[in-house]
């Protein structure tokens, strides 16, 4: 026993401390700590237990200890907070890395400085509210600051959103990453059988347009704003499939046109990409999404709405083809309409959409400058670090 501690805190231990359990943080995390895990790493993920996540992350080669919060603040911080310093006092990590809104502020309240920190936003959350709601949670974001050795933003335009909104920090930006090896090119015979694959797609045309949206049924990613301009679109036989759930999908499935299928819950959302003609993302707000890379990794050229990240995801000199401002159905339709209507441009902007991300998006390239900047910080922090950890 004593000699598995000792290897253990030979390792370089972070501790995630996460609260979204699905969605594009919950692939982010799953991957960074499959990835430190294979880098020598030891990761330990603090989650709401038996989510998707905890399970993922298990998968992934981390040890994950129960962390039960919810999205929202209110009166269950406090024993957020004392849970999460449970955590990382009996684990003893060398940095703690908390992701979103809710995790940062609760590990920054619970650690204040004490054990080298990363906070990585995915998007900040006063983007997310309006009036007396938002100005807390910027007035928060500004002064949690301290408490994080570096804010980590997965794009120059979140990092450039987060200091005009008045904070101070010490900033790192690193691209998101994807798992290439997972997600593959796929050509016309692989749209084809993924087509024949999927029951909700049984009676279909197999030629007929086919657009597919990947994401967490909510107001960020704009599925009410798809489908008012899905029935603006006038593409004969097209066809539109929200792919994902949450707290939106009854009101989207009222709501949704005849031609618009809702799938639910997906655990392998690429047999859909690869169907798809095209992929579209109309989000209120990103940091980068993960999803559209996703897609132009399998050669899917991808709609997105021109929020943070969505022009370092692109490929140069495709913006204006891709790119739409966000809460905008007459552009967005038009955007899709000329991709469904012109092969040869869908073909070329796809091609393009696929080396890019492949160059690019590399989850390892992500995980090594994940790692380097753990190291960074840890060297900063001096021999105080490990005596700072056990108070």
């Amino acid at each position: 026993m004593l000699h598995m501690r000792r290897a253990e805190e030979r390792q370089l231990t972070v501790l995630h401390l996460v609260q979204p359990v699905d969605g594009g943080v919950a692939r982010v995390v799953t991957d960074l700590v499959r990835a430190q895990t294979v880098a020598g790493l030891r990761p330990v993920v603090a989650c709401p237990p038996g989510s998707p996540l905890a399970v993922g992350a298990a998968a992934a080669g981390a040890q994950v200890r129960g962390w039960s919060a919810t999205r929202a603040p209110g009166p269950r911080l406090a024993g957020e907070v004392a849970a999460a310093r449970r955590i990382v006092r009996d684990c003893r990590p060398h940095v703690v890395h908390a992701h979103s809104a809710k995790a940062g502020l609760a590990g920054r309240i619970a650690v204040r400085g004490r054990v080298p920190t990363v906070f990585q936003p995915h998007a900040w959350s006063f983007e997310a509210v309006d009036g007396r709601t938002a100005e807390l949670a910027l007035n928060w974001e500004r002064f949690g600051a301290r408490w994080a050795d570096h804010i980590l933003c997965v794009s120059e335009s979140e990092r450039r959103t987060g200091q005009q909104a008045g904070i101070a920090a010490r900033w790192s930006v690193i691209h998101n990453g994807i798992d290439l090896d997972r997600f593959r090119p796929g050509g016309q015979a692989d749209r084809a059988a993924a087509r024949a694959s999927l029951p909700l797609l049984d009676g279909m045309d197999p030629h007929a347009p086919l657009v597919v949206c990947v994401g967490r049924l909510t107001r960020q990613k704009g599925q009410d704003v798809l489908l008012d301009a899905w029935r603006r679109l006038r593409v004969p036989g097209a066809r539109l499939v929200l792919v994902g759930d949450g707290p939106d999908r009854a009101g989207l499935e009222a709501s949704a046109p005849a031609d618009v299928l809702l799938t639910g819950a997906s655990a392998d959302v690429r047999p859909w990409i690869h169907a798809a003609d095209a992929v579209v993302l109309p989000s209120r707000w990103e940091g980068m999404a993960l999803a559209p890379l996703e897609a132009m990794a399998c050669g899917r050229a991808v709609v997105m709405s021109d929020v943070n990240g969505a022009r370092e995801s692109v490929a140069p000199g495709d913006e204006d083809h891709l790119l739409v401002p966000p809460e905008d159905p007459a552009a967005l339709a038009a955007s899709l309409t000329a991709l469904l209507t012109d092969p040869e441009l869908r073909e070329a902007v796809s091609h393009r959409a696929l080396r890019h991300a492949r160059a690019a998006f590399d989850v390892r390239r992500t995980a090594g400058a994940v790692a380097g900047l753990y190291q960074e910080i840890v060297s900063l922090s001096g021999p105080t670090m490990r005596k700072r950890t056990e108070r």
